[in-house]
């Protein structure tokens, strides 16, 4: 963002308290943590339950803050500080809503790159990185950081970005029907991205279908006539956000993206999957659990026969078959904004996992950990334990899986499905932690893993207890759970 003070005051409906010295000059950079402010940020206040920003205010203004929005009043002193500092303190009503009304209105006046929203049950950073790569591989680009893809990472997505930005990814999270239509009312995306309809969050929405409906609201907020829907084609709920959407009605365009290996041409003409269209033909993995495949794609070059069919060889750099899916969506966003195969496949084989998301490992031992410990469902379960067993091992493969939650009256059966899909693959040890995670060692029980390969524990340090006495060189563990349970304490541990 590049605004100056007087702009933020009238985009957010504040009143200076201290005026700054020089109104012309702009701020650059926002963040609501004082620790990394940089001269030129906007510094915004945010109470909080156990921290409250007003309390930081100084500090920020010390590490050169060149404004604060605040919505209670501040010390003498601080105010002081901010006149010797040149900077201007502007009160709001609310700060955590001026955050959005500024990003909405940076969006609106200035912002002319392309606007891409991107959401998923499972894969939707990991989808976010990749397309956020393809394009930056001819285009200025500007993605959501990490997984900042809530009601404060969604607006300071669209404020690091600037006018020149040509194209800006917005991941955006939800727990609940008419979030993403929150989020989109701002972001108002020219693209839509759905990774996937998952179970993550079936606690709050009680169904596949209301995960879809939610989804879809990525689909809906799209305009009119010149809206592209990027669409999974091989997911079992893809034509009901497609309807749900009324993409056709529409007149937007849906790009099928199948990354399963089995897509076929519809006999339908008029089908959405026929054109335009990208999959994956010829899949293989390499040792390492890294996917190599044929990208094919039709209906992108212009004046190009719907049945011409182009075709480009990838490997890529990120492990798990389910990164084929999420590839082919990237590709498809890239060739729609003008990439050239060669560089997509470049950009794909570069790729390189975020922390915590299937980061390998290599300890003191000699035996290799595979960090997957930063978020799970049911569907990343399924995918990192397909990851892991794909991967070449000379010795033992251990597989430590903890709770997910979020999941409410169907975790019992989403527990047990992990185990009796975990039962079908080649471990030689099961370590459940948790009081969810028994359900998983019950489930692969009742799917025939033999008994003496499958340990209960509660705790963290059982985990490394039990594995301490087993690890050798050559061995390979797999650490796998919901955020909340701390499993990556596991990965820290036995690499230290």
């Amino acid at each position: 963002m590049r605004l100056n003070a007087k702009q933020i005051a009238a985009y957010t409906g504040g009143e200076f308290i201290v005026s700054p010295i020089d109104s012309s000059d702009l701020m650059t950079a926002i963040s609501w943590d004082s620790r990394e402010v940089e001269p030129g940020t906007l510094y915004v206040a945010l109470p909080g339950e156990r921290v409250d920003g007003h309390d930081f205010v100084a500090q920020a203004l010390q590490a050169g803050a060149a404004g604060a929005l605040v919505m209670q009043p501040l010390s003498e002193q601080v105010l002081v500080l901010a006149r010797e500092m040149g900077a201007a303190i502007i009160e709001v009503a609310n700060t955590q809503s001026a955050i959005t009304d500024l990003a909405r209105e940076w969006r609106a006046n200035h912002l002319k790159g392309r606007i891409i929203g991107l959401t998923g049950s499972t894969g939707k950073t990991t989808t976010k990185n990749l397309v956020r790569d393809v394009l930056s591989a001819k285009k200025s680009v500007v993605a959501t950081l990490a997984n900042q893809n809530n009601e404060l990472g969604v607006p300071r997505t669209l404020l690091n970005a600037n006018p020149e930005t040509e194209a800006i990814v917005v991941e955006m999270g939800m727990r609940g029907m008419g979030q993403i239509t929150e989020l989109c009312e701002f972001v108002k995306p020219h693209w839509g991205v759905i990774v996937n309809a998952g179970e993550a969050h079936i606690e709050l929405l009680g169904s596949r279908e209301n995960i879809a409906r939610a989804k879809a609201e990525l689909f809906e907020a799209l305009p009119g006539a010149t809206g592209i829907a990027f669409v999974n084609g091989s997911d079992d709920m893809a034509d009901f956000m497609v309807e749900h959407a009324r993409l056709s009605e529409r007149l937007c365009t849906a790009v099928c993206c199948d990354g399963s290996g089995n897509y076929s041409v519809s006999e339908d003409a008029e089908s959405w999957r026929v054109s335009p269209a990208v999959w994956a033909e010829d899949i293989e993995m390499d040792d390492q659990g890294r996917p190599r495949f044929t990208l094919c794609c039709r209906g992108f070059a212009e004046g190009q026969a719907s049945a011409d069919v182009c075709r480009q060889e990838i490997e890529l750099g990120l492990r798990g078959m389910h990164n084929v899916s999420n590839s082919c969506q990237a590709a498809a966003v890239g060739l729609m904004m003008g990439i050239d195969l060669p560089s997509i496949a470049e950009a794909l084989a570069n790729a390189l996992p975020e922390g915590g998301r299937q980061e390998v490992l290599k300890a003191r031992g000699g035996f290799t950990i595979i960090n997957d410990a930063y978020n799970a469902n049911p569907d990343s379960m399924k995918a990192s334990l397909s990851m892991f067993c794909a991967m070449e091992v000379k010795g033992a493969r251990y597989a430590v899986l903890g709770d997910m939650g979020e999941l409410g009256d169907f975790a019992v059966a989403c527990h047990e499905g992990v185990g009796a899909y975990a039962a079908k693959q080649p471990i030689d040890l099961l370590i459940c932690v948790g009081n969810l995670s028994k359900h998983i060692a019950e489930g692969a029980l009742s799917a025939g893993m033999p008994e003496c390969k499958i340990i209960h524990v509660e705790t963290i340090s059982d985990v490394l207890g039990e594995l301490d006495v087993r690890l050798e060189p050559g061995d390979a563990v797999l650490v796998k759970a919901s955020h909340s349970m701390g499993l990556e304490r596991v990965a820290e541990g036995l690499v230290n």
